[in-house]
Parts: structure tokens; sequence; C-alpha cells
């Protein structure tokens, strides 16, 4: 089954969202939790979300993704921004348990200079600490591209966080197209020994979501710039061996592109039509 949806607003509510992603051919989509540069999340509309849960039985839809706000880090060098990373986090997660969502992707986050073991841990503790058996939410460690003082740009670290996290069963990993391109994973030509690469150091089994992303930088530049499927370094022969590879098979996919409803509508068509069942 073909999991597919892009990024889209809730602020119209789950179900406007919803209707969005059918109307583009969608069958899952990824949403933002509050304002992507963090700050007050909106207040619950049950209602919706009740609405929503019943449009999403109807559609058949795959396994939605929420993702954290960008200026969540976790392993900043200034207490004042942990702490604001811990609350955000925590906050989400309890929210997220009356969301029709189980999948929650964040970005690990820039250690400012302390170096990666020191990150390693300040991420570790704050999910120690905030992680709760009733949470409902797989949490996601998104790949990262390896720009600046960035945590989790090989699958070494990803793995390092998930085995130090002691409920790493609620621990999975979302895998970006243009970031694991951009640092150094070269999964336009070597598809197959990424992918097996990943499942001998991490596991495919915690693989939860693809961010499914051209690239406008070319392998091993280590820059975080989206493209359009098929206008990228990537190209859309490489994006359609990823879409129909068996080992990635049922896993949704989410388009993260600098394009509006229209263009995300044909690139959903174009993957569609390359999509082997």
């Amino acid at each position: 089954m073909l999991y597919i949806g892009s990024h889209l607003s809730i602020s119209k509510g789950f179900f406007a969202a919803g209707k969005d992603a059918l109307s583009i051919g969608a069958n899952t989509f990824q949403f933002f939790t509050r304002n992507p540069r963090g700050g007050k999340a909106k207040k619950l509309d049950l209602d919706d979300i009740y609405k929503f849960k019943e449009l999403m039985d109807e559609n058949h839809f795959g396994p939605l993704l929420a993702h954290a706000p960008y200026t969540l880090n976790m392993c900043s060098n200034t207490e004042k921004t942990r702490d604001f990373a811990k609350m955000i986090f925590a906050d989400d997660l309890e929210r997220l348990q009356s969301i029709p969502c189980n999948l929650y992707n964040f970005h690990p986050g820039s250690h400012v200079g302390q170096g990666v073991e020191k990150g390693i841990e300040l991420i570790v503790d704050i999910l120690n600490d905030v992680l709760k058996v009733e949470h409902n939410t797989t949490i996601l460690l998104e790949l990262m591209s390896g720009k600046g003082s960035e945590v989790g740009t090989n699958f070494e670290e990803v793995k390092e966080i998930i085995d130090r996290v002691s409920l790493k069963e609620k621990m999975g990993v979302c895998l970006d197209t243009c970031h694991i391109y951009s640092a150094g994973y070269d999964i336009v030509n070597n598809l197959d020994d990424v992918i097996d690469e990943f499942d001998s150091i991490i596991g495919l089994d915690v693989l939860k979501a693809i961010h499914l992303n051209d690239s406008k930088y070319p392998l091993g530049t280590f820059k975080d710039r989206h493209e359009v499927i098929g206008e990228g370094h990537l190209g859309l022969k490489s994006i359609i061996e990823i879409v129909n590879h068996p080992k990635l098979k049922n896993i949704p996919f989410f388009l993260e592109t600098p394009n509006e409803l229209e263009g995300h509508a044909k690139e959903i068509q174009m993957i569609k039509e390359n999509y082997n069942d």
C-alpha cells in the first residue's frame, strides 16, 4: 500500500486538512504541532478531531506525522533553550494523546560547540525525563543533513540516541531523502547499500516515516535545501526507485518540497503513476 502526502496546515482544523489531503490525491499528511518557530499551541477542537477520525476511516488514511517546531533544540548550549524544548516536547506528547496521529518527528538539534557526545547526552536526558509508558505516540528522530553542529547526521549517532533511551520501544526514525544525500549517503547510485547499512546499524523495523524530497545540492555538501521532485540532484528516477523499493513498502512518504497544494498534487500523481503495487 502506498501512503503518501505532503505537509499541510491545520490552522482551520484537522477535518479541513484532511479534505485538503484528499484534494491532492493524498491518503496521509504531516502537520506542525504548533507554529514552526515555537510558541503556544492552538486549543484542540475535539468535535473537529472526531469528524476527522471518521474521514480518515472512510478514506483509509495511513499514519499521520506530527512535526515538532524547528526551535526545539534539546542539545542547545543554553539551559533556557533546553528547558523550552523540554516544555514543548512534553506538551506536544500530551496533546497528541487526543489526536489520531501516532508518529511525532523532531530534529535532534545542534550541539552549538559542545560536541556530538555532549549533544547526545542532553537529548537523551530530556527523552528519558519526558517519555512515559502511557504515551501512545512513537517518537521519530529525523536524520539531518550535517549543516553546522547538527546532531543525528549519520546512522551511528541516531542509533546511539535510541540505545540510551529507557523506553526505546517508543522510538523510531524518519529518513529524509534530501538530508541523507546531502550528508553523504549515495541513494542515487547505491540505494541498496544505504538501505542495508541503515538496517545493519539501526534496523529497518524502527524506520517509521520518509520525507520524500529532491535536493538542490549534490551529494555530501551538508546543505539542507529541498527541491521539487525530479528537479534536483536526486532526480525522478531515484525517487521512484526509493518509493518502489521492496524493503520500504508500507512506510508512509511525506513531501516537504517547495510547492503549494497544486504542485504537491502533481508530484503525488507522478509518483502514483510510477508506483508498482
